[in-house]
């Protein structure tokens, strides 16, 4: 495979690498959250869908203070979400949906710590509505379970082909598609010698301006 801007990639890891590896290690202290807070990681990468990850966040952060994250109502839930996140009725349904899944009997830590990565990844998908591979990906990193996945948002993609890693931007991302190109962010990782997921928070920063999740 022939990558391209690779001096530009090497620069912009040198800039960014003590506070990527920071947060990736704040990614790993989450992992041994509480169920509570872990749901509310669920939260976020829910809302991140189609919205920027701050708003996502403050939206999770004042449901949280409201108590609704906890024990709202799908009406009261979407209620404070319109205006602050897109598709607010789809994912306040989401969002109650998850809750009665993972704060019920079943334990998201639980899972978490029984389950390999990359089995974690294909039941999130089966189980948490809202949740394609992008998403269950964003989760599992966040709470240290899947630095060797790639985030696919048009973020990532617009870099993967700025850096000949994939040639088009896809229209869409099957799971056969995903996979593909997720093992070819796995290549391009090895190859230029950084870690998987601190490509990803190199790519994100560059788009953003910073570190972010």
């Amino acid at each position: 495979m022939s990558y391209q801007h690779l001096e530009e990639l090497q620069s912009d890891w040198r800039g960014r690498r003590r506070e990527i590896e920071r947060r990736l290690g704040a990614f790993r202290q989450m992992g041994k959250a509480s169920d509570e807070e872990l749901f509310a990681e669920v939260a976020f990468c829910l809302f991140a869908i189609q919205t920027s990850a701050h708003r996502s966040d403050d939206a999770v952060r004042g449901l949280a203070e409201n108590r609704l994250l906890w024990r709202g109502s799908a009406r009261d839930i979407a209620a404070f979400l319109r205006r602050r996140v897109r598709f607010h009725n789809h994912k306040a349904a989401y969002l109650v949906a998850a809750r009665e899944r993972f704060l019920g009997a079943h334990s998201l830590r639980s899972q978490l710590d029984e389950s390999p990565p990359d089995l974690m990844r294909a039941w999130l998908v089966r189980e948490v509505d809202g949740f394609g591979y992008k998403e269950a990906s964003h989760f599992l990193r966040n709470v240290g379970r899947g630095e060797a996945f790639a985030i696919l948002d048009r973020h990532i993609l617009k870099n993967l082909r700025h850096h000949g890693v994939i040639r088009t931007i896809p229209e869409s991302l099957t799971e056969k598609r995903y996979l593909s190109i997720e093992q070819k962010v796995r290549d391009f990782a090895e190859a230029v010698a950084i870690p998987m997921a601190a490509i990803d928070l190199v790519f994100w920063s560059r788009e953003t301006g910073e570190v972010f999740k």
